[in-house]
């Protein structure tokens, strides 16, 4: 029994009635039409899948009626079998077949060539509308997995692998994935929502499959009435969890190849996710341990710091800040190395040693950077690095304060904020440095050292950058740790940045 759905168009009711009880009993389901204007109204929103055409008609030829099917960007693929008593020669035959129709019959018609006639051609179209189903999911599935490959974080990866299914097969559609730290996300919906849910799931092998699942283990979205589930699994390695694409089953192309590509796609791409997130996650943690752990205890000073990684790099990089106490004042540091790479790091940890050493020795700020620009100059000839250095005492709000071509500290007092003016050539070059800058922090006054990830962007200048935080700093929080955070939100924003961030607060009370 054939489920296809005929259309059969013929002028006379005794032959449209012998065609239409012949195709019925073959299983077909048939409609019928008695004219070319009927069939063609007929068409449109129908579910037909063969026209049954008489050749003579009394409104229009057989021909025009199949010629415009076939023109028809809706209906072009719409198979069309001639059927004629009175057109039988060559040349209505070859008419009828070169204005597009696929079979041409002449009468008397036996039913079974008739039958087996309508069978053949819907196989070929069949056939041939699988294989265009499946040429066109498979450009779709080259733009979902470009847009997985795409992706920055792993539930942005989600959601693209969730959009990419829902163009390819339509209906519900999960996306499942384990975080590194082994928290299950599912992306589901569309446009597609990213929410923890986990899988009550057994062991799945290294490789690739597709089985059929029931929807109430994927409950956590609604599935068609009367629908199973076809789930992919994918595994590359024996110590990841699996990746799931859920999708209707219904929606399958025989043997599954896009679903099960895709599922792979999207393992590839969490795996690299996952190991980029383990990656920096390393290095964010080797990061922190490079710099200073605990700030100083110091009497009528309240002290922040704030040091944020660059959300863009799997390697460390060489900002840095420094607080110490030394003969009664406090020493403060804060700088930043060139590059992202763990040669960066070593060069940051080996400035900041250097700097203790120097001023251990009792130096002033400007003769420390003199030494450390030596040292470097001597050990890192190919590196350098910007540093503002300075020491404050805690009982008077003394400071002298020199730099190495570092961004300018901001000093907010009840006058407002305003930017210092040290000048200095950063560390790793041969040039004079001018002397320090000494000024007084006065009581209620805070002063700010910062790195350029905080007001450095790409698309505008520096000078936009440093209006935006003499704004920003115009009022400062009772509690600078919040003071920072603030700083941080409303100049780097919440998205990704490019560069690491180091802030230094102190306010003399």
């Amino acid at each position: 029994m054939n489920p296809a759905t005929l259309l059969v168009v013929d002028d006379s009711a005794t032959k449209r009635y012998l065609l239409v009880s012949w195709l019925t009993r073959a299983g077909f389901t048939v409609q019928q039409a008695e004219t070319g204007g009927e069939a063609l109204r007929m068409l449109p929103g129908s579910d037909v899948d063969l026209v049954v055409l008489d050749v003579k008609l009394p409104d229009m030829s057989g021909f025009d009626v199949c010629e415009q099917i076939k023109t028809d960007p809706a209906f072009g693929a719409l198979p069309v079998i001639h059927v004629s008593a009175h057109a039988v020669d060559v040349v209505d035959r070859t008419q009828g077949l070169n204005r597009g129709a696929d079979a041409y019959l002449v009468e008397p018609i036996e039913p079974d060539e008739l039958i087996a006639t309508c069978q053949s051609v819907l196989r070929y179209y069949s056939a041939r509308q699988r294989a265009e189903s499946l040429a066109a999911r498979m450009v779709q599935l080259a733009e979902a997995t470009l847009a997985i490959n795409s992706s920055s974080t792993l539930p942005e990866l989600l959601r693209a692998a969730a959009a990419g299914a829902y163009d390819i097969f339509g209906g519900p559609v999960v996306v499942l994935a384990d975080t590194v730290d082994g928290e299950s996300l599912a992306a589901v919906g569309s446009p597609p929502v990213v929410r923890p849910w986990t899988l009550a799931e057994g062991s799945v092998a290294v490789g690739s499959l597709v089985r059929t699942d029931d929807p109430d283990d994927w409950d956590v979205t609604d599935w068609p009435e009367g629908e199973t589930v076809a789930v992919a699994a994918a595994r590359l390695r024996t110590d990841r969890p699996p990746v799931y694409v859920a999708v209707p089953s219904s929606s399958q192309n025989p043997g599954f190849p896009v679903l099960r590509q895709l599922s792979q796609a999207l393992a590839a791409a969490v795996e690299a996710q996952r190991s980029y997130d383990e990656e920096h996650r390393i290095a964010v943690t080797l990061q922190r341990s490079l710099l200073q752990s605990r700030l100083p205890d110091v009497p009528g000073l309240d002290r922040a710091v704030l040091y944020e990684p660059a959300s863009a790099q799997t390697e460390v990089g060489g900002d840095f800040y420094e607080l110490t106490m030394l003969g009664g004042k406090l020493l403060v540091a804060i700088g930043d190395v060139a590059g992202h790479s763990l040669h960066a790091a070593t060069v940051m940890a080996e400035v900041r040693h250097a700097v203790r050493a120097y001023a251990v020795e009792g130096h002033p700020p400007g003769t420390v950077l003199d030494l450390v620009n030596r040292f470097m100059r001597a050990v890192l000839p190919t590196d350098s690095a910007t540093l503002c250095l300075l020491t404050l005492d805690p009982a008077t709000g003394a400071v002298r304060l020199a730099s190495a071509g570092h961004l300018p500290p901001l000093l907010h007092t009840a006058e407002g904020a305003t930017f210092l003016a040290p000048r200095g050539p950063l560390l790793g070059i041969n040039a004079p440095r001018p002397d320090d800058l000494e000024f007084t922090l006065p009581r209620g006054g805070t002063l700010v050292l910062y790195t350029d990830g905080l007001v450095e962007r790409r698309d505008a200048d520096i000078d936009v950058g440093l209006a935006a935080l003499a704004g920003c700093a115009a009022e400062v929080e009772p509690d600078l740790d919040v003071f920072c955070r603030r700083l941080l939100v409303q100049l780097a924003g919440t998205g990704p940045q490019a560069d690491d961030i180091a802030v230094v607060a102190l306010r003399r009370f």
